[in-house]
Parts: C-alpha cells; structure tokens; sequence
C-alpha cells in the first residue's frame, strides 16, 4: 500500500524535473498561490502563521541540536549561516524589547539560545569535523549590501532612527542568512539526513512567514503597507519575505522528491543551489 501510494506522487515529480526552466517556474508560483488560498481558508488568524514560522524555525534548530550531542557531528553545517542566524536574531530581539514586547520575543530569546548553543558545539566540541574548506562563503557579500541597503529603505515610524535601522537591517538580513549553507551543499553535493530536515524546515518556516505577510496585506486591503510607513520600506519587507522562500525553493522540491523516493542522503544536482 504504502509503495502504491507514492507512484502517482513520483509520476508527478518525474514529469515537472522534464519541464524545462519556465514551466517549472511557472507551475512554482501556482503552487504556491494554491498553498495561499489554502492557507487563508484554514487559518483565520493569520498572526498564527508568524508563531507556526518562529515554531518551525526552533524545531529545525531542535534537529540540528539532535545531530551534534547524539551522532557528535557538525559535517554538512555551515557556521556562517548560524552566525548570520544568530545576529539577526539578537537584532530583531532588540528591536523587539524596545519596540513591542510581544509573544515573538520569547520565541526569538529561545530560537537565539539554540542557535548559540550550535554555534559553541561547532566552534569547540566538534570543531574537527567542520568542513571549514567548504564552508567558503564570504559574509560581508551579504552583511555589507543588507547594512547598506538600511539606511536606503527603513520604516518611517515613530520610533528611534536607530530602532528603526536596526530593524530593517535584521529584516533584511534574515532574508539572506541561508545562503552560506546553501553554498556549502552545493560544494559537497550530497546532504545527509538532519541538515536536509533543518534546511526544509527553514523552507517551512519562511514560507509559512511570507504567507503570514502577502494575507495581511490582502486582508487590510493595503492597508498594511501604509501602516508600515511610506517610501520603499513596505515593498522591501514583501519583497524580503518573498525573496528568502524562493531562495530554498528549489532545495525544498528535491528534499520531497527524495522522502518520497526513499532515499535518507539527498543528493543534489549541480546548480540546484
């Protein structure tokens, strides 16, 4: 039973990796508009979506934290990512203590203990099995960009200028912090189980994160956006979100294409990501 019930979804998964690059891009965002409509008829408050993103966030740090005390192992993680991690988190936390005080910032305090806590494992307890040649990505390629792009687009509100910067930084930040991980599976091309769940539930995590901001703003009519200020800033927080679920949409898709082809290491294509 269980094998019959996945050919129908590996007949599906064969048939899109034989559709070249726009279709497949096409059939991405209708997915994903599907996924919205869905979404917003189950859901009926949206900032549920915002919790369930910081929720799958902790449960993928969760996984990672599994790998490194039970099988002693940080292969196939990237430090720069957990750094990057841990620095938008801290900002946004700020931001959060000075600005709303709310029930995401006892989720970011707790997301950005864990993340901590992976980063001491790799840097000391584990540091021999680092794949520091691997891990080669250059973070002032998105640290500089992101600062520089604050001072550019940064909510007009009420608040601090300082507050108000350091906000957007972390907004802009949080949409890029992946890709130094991303980088290094694309240089080992094989990822092992526990780095794929934590990878997927950052896919998850940041989807169910855009989904949260695009209803929003259909719900308030705009609304939303006007509320965020004016000038670029409310674009460029849409676009972020949106920005950082494409960014692991293409890892996502062979991540299911292999747990339902059965396979527990996940091989990548060149130039998946």
């Amino acid at each position: 039973m269980r094998g019959s019930s996945r050919r129908p979804v590996a007949a599906v998964m064969a048939w899109v990796r034989r559709q070249p690059p726009k279709v497949k891009a096409f059939l991405a965002v209708v997915a994903g508009m599907a996924a919205l409509v869905f979404i917003r008829f189950i859901v009926h408050d949206h900032d549920n979506l915002f919790v369930a993103a910081e929720a799958v966030h902790a449960l993928g740090i969760a996984v990672l934290i599994y790998k490194l005390t039970k099988e002693k192992t940080c292969a196939g993680l990237s430090l720069k990512t957990q750094d990057l991690t841990a620095l938008f988190l801290a900002v946004r936390l700020y931001c959060s203590f000075v600005m709303e005080y709310d029930i995401h910032t006892i989720l970011d305090t707790a997301t950005l203990a864990a993340t901590l806590f992976v980063i001491y494992m790799i840097r000391f307890k584990l540091r021999s099995t680092y794949m520091l040649d691997k891990d080669n990505f250059k973070l002032y390629y998105v640290v500089v960009p992101c600062a520089v792009l604050t001072f550019f687009a940064h909510p007009t509100t009420s608040h601090n200028i300082v507050n108000r910067l350091c906000w957007a930084f972390c907004v802009y930040l949080e949409a890029v912090s992946v890709l130094p991980q991303l980088r290094l599976m694309q240089n080992t091309k094989i990822v092992e189980p526990f780095t794929a769940h934590y990878v997927f539930a950052l896919g998850v995590a940041r989807f169910l994160s855009c989904a949260h901001w695009v209803l929003q703003v259909l719900d308030t009519r705009g609304r939303l956006l006007t509320a965020l200020g004016y000038g670029l800033w409310p674009s460029m927080v849409l676009l972020s979100e949106i920005v950082q679920t494409f960014i692991l949409a293409d890892f996502c898709y062979y991540y299911v294409k292999s747990v339902f082809g059965g396979q527990l290491v996940l091989r990548l294509p060149s130039g998946v990501v």
